[in-house]
């Protein structure tokens, strides 16, 4: 039986974070993640327990179903044309589902293909952007890419910037957590001052009010 991929969404945006920040990009969302089930009755429990997704089910913005043709077509359809074209794959945790077939598809109608993912499981080698978000206690089992983007601060000492710095990324950022208890964009910015390897980044889709 062909591979079908499951879609919780998947919408044309500009990105919001890290330092690919500003550029258009095809957003494909996975269902699904192995850090947390995203059912509230399940966080306390949950490796992740600040996500503030929703990756559950297909019923998002063009959710579904979706043979491998039909989930590229799927992401041509929404690039308006001109520019390098760029999709984001991300969930929950997309290298749950995203496959080479897949990537090398995507690749094959033009498509420079960046995923964010927690890092836990091994990045193939043919995606062309790499960003890791390490959560929690969860170990890695990513070595280096293109970012690593840690949401900050997390209380476990495994998720301390220090416990990264010797990692092969080119680029390391600290994002303030969203947190409605709490306002930590001081403490990641005297961070940052403090320690210059690492850079602030912010979720301007957030402040600029697109998804």
């Amino acid at each position: 039986m062909p591979r079908s991929y499951k879609i919780k969404e998947c919408f044309y945006t500009l990105q919001g974070e890290g330092a690919q920040t500003g550029r258009a990009a095809v957003f494909l969302r996975f269902t699904g993640c192995n850090l947390w089930s995203g059912r509230e009755e399940d966080r306390h429990a949950a490796v992740c327990k600040f996500c503030d997704t929703d990756f559950i089910g297909t019923d998002g913005t063009n959710g579904g179903r979706y043979s491998l043709r039909e989930c590229v077509e799927l992401v041509q359809n929404l690039w308006p044309g001109g520019g390098r074209p760029y999709v984001v794959c991300t969930g929950g945790e997309p290298l749950l589902q995203l496959d080479v077939p897949l990537i090398t598809a995507l690749q094959q109608a033009g498509f420079e293909v960046a995923v964010e993912t927690n890092g836990t499981l091994p990045v193939p080698p043919q995606i062309d952007w790499v960003c890791v978000s390490p959560k929690g206690t969860a170990p890695l089992a990513v070595a280096g890419g293109d970012e690593l983007k840690l949401v900050y601060p997390q209380p476990e000492a495994a998720a301390q910037p220090a416990a990264f710095e010797h990692l092969a990324f080119a680029h390391f950022f600290l994002q303030p957590k969203d947190e409605p208890s709490a306002n930590h964009t001081a403490a990641t910015v005297a961070y940052c001052l403090q320690h210059p390897r690492w850079r602030v980044s912010l979720q301007t889709h957030k402040i600029m009010g697109i998804e």
